[in-house]
């Protein structure tokens, strides 16, 4: 016993030097590679980060506001639904990001997957759905503003803080969702916030989000999970972040804004957080991911959350389907061909199931990088 007690010692020891060593090598290295800009070394800094140091506390820390702020406060609602979550079995809360003058998508999607007639009738479950923006660009565009309060006591369903809505505004967007769901609709499940250029196979969603009620899951996040992603430093893209604003090699994880779902307890955490953290950061998913990681929140990689590119037309594809990425025009057509009954019987029977998994093969694992559903989903 004396003897293995000594031995695991050793090897914990030899592994504590090992990281140690590690650490300070990819210390130094950061040290010596200093502001260079290159996207190889970024991506060789960043994951050397995050796969060997992988701690951001001091991150946190060095981003963290001496006193607490709720940065959705500090703007007025112009449009608001107090009234929308009084119903208690609301299971999911879905936000949805959109642009004042994007009233044709949000059309698509009261008819499609955002069609809380539907998820109740269909679906049996309950759903609440609202669009999150902020105001025209233009601050003389005061016609497309009183289009917006039309169309809202039309539908319902408008949620609208006064700040402009820009890119460069995407961290108030998702203050605004946590906070309007804090305030007036805690009691949800889950919280969805989508983009509205994005397809919701809701059947799907709905179905393992029912099963995921059953069990009670906490600490939930799902998503297209970015690992160790580092901060894009080319000053002509619209993703750029100044060392000023960022000055670590690697963000912690989070998953794509496009799309993600994450349990009630995990919005309450995020939205304590949120008022902690410097919301200056103007990436959204990236600032999730921050109040995420301070309060202990990892993000679950789900394949069948697209990525950038849409995802391959075929019913065998559409079986398991939860998102896909870059859908406007093609919204109504994709959900009619997606939800037909027929797509759940394609795979039925041992050659249902060999003919999806071939197809899946085909369409998926490509030799060249195609940012949809990976490989590996193909095999599920």
């Amino acid at each position: 016993m004396m003897v293995v007690r000594m031995f695991y010692s050793r090897r914990v020891k030899k592994r504590k030097l090992v990281h140690l060593f590690a650490t300070c090598s990819i210390l130094t290295l950061m040290f010596y590679w200093g502001t260079t800009d290159n996207l190889v070394i970024n991506y060789m800094k960043s994951y050397s980060y995050r796969y060997l140091i992988n701690s951001y506390d001091f991150v946190n820390d060095s981003l963290s506001l001496k006193r607490r702020v709720d940065g959705a406060t500090r703007y007025q609602y112009l449009i608001n639904h107090v009234e929308k979550c009084q119903a208690q079995d609301v299971l999911l809360l879905l936000f949805i990001k959109t642009a004042p003058e994007n009233s044709d998508r949000r059309s698509a999607i009261r008819k499609t997957w955002g069609n809380e007639e539907y998820v109740r009738s269909q679906l049996n479950a309950n759903i609440k759905t609202l669009f999150a923006l902020g105001t025209p660009s233009n601050p003389q565009d005061r016609e497309l503003q009183r289009k917006l309060v039309w169309e809202d006591q039309k539908y319902n369903d408008i949620i609208q803080q006064d700040f402009v809505d820009s890119f460069h505004n995407l961290t108030l967007k998702f203050l605004l969702q946590l906070s309007w769901a804090n305030s007036f609709c805690p009691h949800a499940k889950f919280l969805m916030t989508a983009d509205d250029d994005i397809f919701i196979h809701m059947p799907n969603l709905i179905e393992y989000l029912q099963s995921l009620e059953q069990i009670g899951v906490q600490d939930f996040w799902i998503g297209r999970v970015h690992l160790g992603a580092p901060p894009v430093r080319d000053k002509s893209s619209k993703y750029y972040v100044s060392y000023e604003m960022y000055q670590w090699p690697a963000y912690p994880d989070y998953t794509a804004g496009a799309a993600y779902v994450i349990s009630n307890d995990v919005a309450a955490k995020v939205y304590e957080a949120s008022q902690t953290i410097n919301s200056s950061l103007y990436i959204d998913d990236v600032f999730m991911g921050l109040c995420a990681n301070k309060r202990g929140i990892v993000p679950q990689y789900h394949v069948f959350f697209s990525g950038e590119g849409k995802t391959p037309y075929h019913p065998c594809i559409y079986e398991k389907m939860m998102t896909s990425h870059g859908h406007v025009q093609d919204l109504e057509d994709l959900w009619k061909d997606a939800t037909d009954p027929k797509v759940k019987t394609i795979s039925k029977g041992f050659y249902g199931q060999i003919y999806c998994r071939i197809i899946k093969i085909i369409l998926l694992c490509k030799l060249t990088y195609v940012d949809t559903y990976p490989c590996r989903a193909a095999f599920i």
